[in-house]
């Protein structure tokens, strides 16, 4: 049996998801803000993002960081290039965007001010053990990780089901140190 490329395991993550139940992505999508508010993470500036429909959490994930950290910010997309930024300041101030996402309607920040989070909350449909993160493919935040302060502590969300022993990794794929996931809480990675 051949070992999974990165597309096949993006296929068989996003069918999973496609075939939870309200109730379950509900369920999950509450043990996450619960575990945000007992302190998880914090500090004067948290970078996260604007969960899509098949991600886990929600925009209440969001809130709930916005009680715990001094600001939150989440991406705004421009291409090509790295991510720029902008304050999340709750639902009413999102907007549709490019590829299904909403973005806040505030004032943007280049992508360098990723450096003032100390805690970084990465999407992912899956992570391994050794921190390697699966993404849709598009590498806006490999290319932007790189920008962000050495001693930030790089999360990534995903349910327990993705939480793998091994994914296909590609030279500029950076590891993650940490995966939050509803079940498990928040989970070491690596050598941590």
């Amino acid at each position: 049996m051949h070992a999974r490329t990165k597309d096949e395991w993006r296929q068989l993550v996003l069918s999973g998801r496609r075939a939870l139940t309200p109730e379950l992505r509900t369920a999950e999508d509450r043990a996450l803000v619960a575990l945000v508010t007992q302190g998880i993470a914090g500090g004067a500036t948290v970078c996260a993002y604007v969960p899509t429909a098949l991600e886990p959490g929600s925009v209440d994930f969001l809130d709930a960081l916005r009680q715990v950290a001094g600001r939150v910010l989440v991406p705004v997309t421009r291409e090509p290039g790295p991510l720029h930024w902008s304050e999340f300041t709750g639902a009413d101030g999102l907007t549709d965007a490019r590829y299904g996402l909403r973005e806040p309607t505030g004032p943007v920040w280049e992508p360098d001010e990723i450096r003032s989070a100390e805690t970084i909350f990465v999407p992912a449909l899956a992570v391994d053990r050794r921190g390697v993160r699966l993404g849709r493919g598009a590498g806006f935040y490999d290319r932007t990780l790189g920008l962000a302060a050495s001693d930030a502590r790089l999360i990534t969300v995903v349910r327990d089901e993705e939480l793998v022993s091994e994914l296909p990794e590609d030279p500029h794929d950076v590891r993650m140190g940490w995966a939050l996931t509803p079940g498990s809480g928040l989970v070491p990675l690596g050598d941590r």
